[in-house]
């Protein structure tokens, strides 16, 4: 749905024996993004946290009701890489953080880093307090569970802004 409406290129292909052939691609060098100032309108989104399992495709299905509309989930929340910028489940988590840090239970429960006050800080700081390399990658994970859900009564305008586009 999100490419449909992109132009299309025709591009030629040699063949092995020496012929061209056409074809017709989308070009996905047109970049489309919401406007600023209707991410930051808080009332045309409610705030969601991501459950186990849950893809874009999942939630534009069960907010939607339609999930060719994943790409309305993604750009409001301006996540444009499937593995990167959303959170893992909590069995993937667990192997990501055994193969960054290794099997060994003592690589996982070393420390990462010191906190203290919300900042990180040297060892030696005032009531720091460590962070493990599990808690570390677990809190990074989790901070990719909010996001933003545009209104379904918004849903129209934004289709028709972006045919527009």
């Amino acid at each position: 749905m999100y490419f449909k409406n992109f132009n299309k290129i025709y591009y030629s292909l040699p063949n092995s024996d020496g012929t061209e052939e056409l074809i017709v691609l989308t070009d996905i060098t047109k970049n489309i993004r919401f406007r600023k100032e209707v991410l930051s309108n808080i009332t045309l989104y409610d705030e969601y946290d991501i459950r186990d399992g849950e893809t874009p495709e999942i939630l534009a299905e069960k907010f939607y009701g339609n999930p060719e509309y994943h790409w309305i989930i993604m750009l409001a929340n301006e996540r444009y890489d499937y593995i990167n910028d959303f959170p893992l489940s909590t069995y993937d988590l667990e192997q990501y953080i055994k193969s960054k840090y290794g099997f060994d239970n003592s690589k996982i429960y070393s420390i990462h880093h010191y906190e203290a006050n919300g900042y990180v800080v040297n060892s030696d700081y005032p009531n720091a307090v460590p962070v493990s390399n599990y808690d570390y990658e677990t809190r990074e994970n989790e901070k990719k569970r909010r996001i933003k859900i545009i209104s379904k009564a918004t849903i129209n305008l934004i289709l028709q802004n972006f045919a527009s586009l």
